[in-house]
């Protein structure tokens, strides 16, 4: 049969271990048999991240920019072990973090929800999504261990050489230190960026930080948003029938394990890491979570929330059987497909992508799954699949 057609391609980010093993299984088994899929390549395994001093991810995120689209597969991000074992210049940054830098997004992850894989938190009925902002904080830290005794101080140096400091810390021997920083137009951004997501999904919005503790740091971001809701979108939300709200994160932490689901909540760039996690896995894995990342100006990069499940990569290498749950890269596909679709006017690519989606849950609902879901279904009998037999079966039914 012809392939669907494809106007523009997407930017397609290659990842590592076994996650890279299942990128390219989805391709062969799952997309290029019915897509005639046209992407700009770039290989963001570490490996070769290394070799081009990580320019191979700045050049990605610019042809993101470009195009409009991009899909990325899980990496790595190194530690000292990583270093290590890849023998590698330098601990180079989260590729993750470089690219959400470049592109001034939010990160928006959602559970996919399937019968069978019920939540932990039995009153959850609707997914969670978490907004996560994508800049900044311990993601773009400067740190460094303090050798002994003496004092850290914050300095600014103004353009006209206006100079204020603040002491961080008196240090009677060895220690740490750390300095974080935002900037007002990326949580700008963060705020347009949640409100037109909620109006978009029709979904309740909220926001927490601990601005009763860092009195300025986390103050300013919730300044700018209730300033940029009164000002832009407070009649728009009463409209849709919907609501904004602040609320310590503490205490968001409370409601939403009483909460039925169904609303978005934002929050800061390393509180959407974990809360995340704890969202996907508390739905039923953290392979049964999308994810995506949209800039202001309207470009989206999607990825699995996932790491690239190294446990099983190692087993991989032996020779070993393994079942990797693939949903979330598969998912990763299918948005970055239906958005290219969406954008250049290609119903048929965009319904393909809601018949590969649709194949997946059947598929898992059918009572066919990876090792992980198997454990943890309410549906009896399952039949457990490795990893490529849990992908036949999805490209059987689609």
């Amino acid at each position: 049969m012809s392939k669907i057609e494809m106007k523009t391609p997407l930017v397609e980010m290659d990842g590592d271990e076994m996650t890279r093993i299942i990128w390219q299984i989805i391709k062969d088994e799952l997309i290029c048999p019915y897509v005639d899929l046209k992407t700009e390549y770039f290989d963001l395994g570490l490996k070769h991240r290394d070799e081009t001093d990580d320019q191979v991810t700045i050049d990605s995120a610019g042809a993101t920019k470009r195009l409009g689209v991009a899909v990325k597969c899980a990496t790595i991000t190194p530690n000292a072990q990583r270093v290590e074992e890849y023998h590698l210049h330098q601990m180079w940054k989260s590729p993750n973090g470089t690219i959400r830098s470049m592109l001034d997004g939010t990160i928006f992850r959602a559970p996919i929800v399937v019968k069978g894989i019920e939540p932990v938190v039995k009153c959850w009925r609707r997914p969670i999504t978490i907004a996560r902002h994508g800049y900044g904080d311990v993601y773009k830290n400067v740190e460094y261990r303090v050798p002994g005794a003496g004092k850290v101080e914050l300095v600014y140096t103004g353009a006209d050489g206006t100079e204020i400091r603040e002491l961080v810390h008196e240090f009677d021997g060895p220690g740490i230190a750390q300095g974080v920083h935002n900037l007002d137009a990326s949580i700008s951004s963060f705020a347009h960026s949640c409100f037109r997501y909620a109006l978009d999904t029709k979904q309740d919005l909220w926001f927490s930080t601990k601005d009763t503790i860092s009195k300025k740091y986390d103050h300013r971001f919730k300044d700018i948003f209730a300033e940029i809701y009164e000002a832009e979108y407070a009649q728009a939300f009463e409209a849709a029938g919907i609501e904004y709200f602040y609320t310590l994160i503490d205490d968001a932490v409370a409601r939403v394990m009483k909460a039925r689901g169904g609303f978005i909540w934002a929050v800061k760039n390393y509180d959407g890491d974990v809360m995340s996690d704890m969202i996907s896995s508390a739905f039923g894995s953290l392979a049964m979570m999308t994810s995506v990342l949209v800039s202001p100006t309207g470009v989206y990069e999607y990825e699995a929330a996932h790491g690239t499940v190294q446990r099983h990569y190692y087993k991989h290498l032996k020779g070993q059987e393994t079942s990797t749950n693939s949903v979330a890269t598969i998912f990763a596909w299918t948005g970055a497909l239906r958005k290219r679709g969406e954008l250049d006017d290609l119903p048929d690519l965009v319904a393909f992508a809601e018949r590969l989606e649709k194949a997946t849950v059947g598929t898992i609902e059918a009572g066919e799954m990876t090792g992980d879901l198997a454990r943890i279904t309410t549906l009896e009998n399952p039949k457990v699949l490795n990893t490529e037999a849990f992908v036949d079966a999805i490209a059987s039914r689609l």
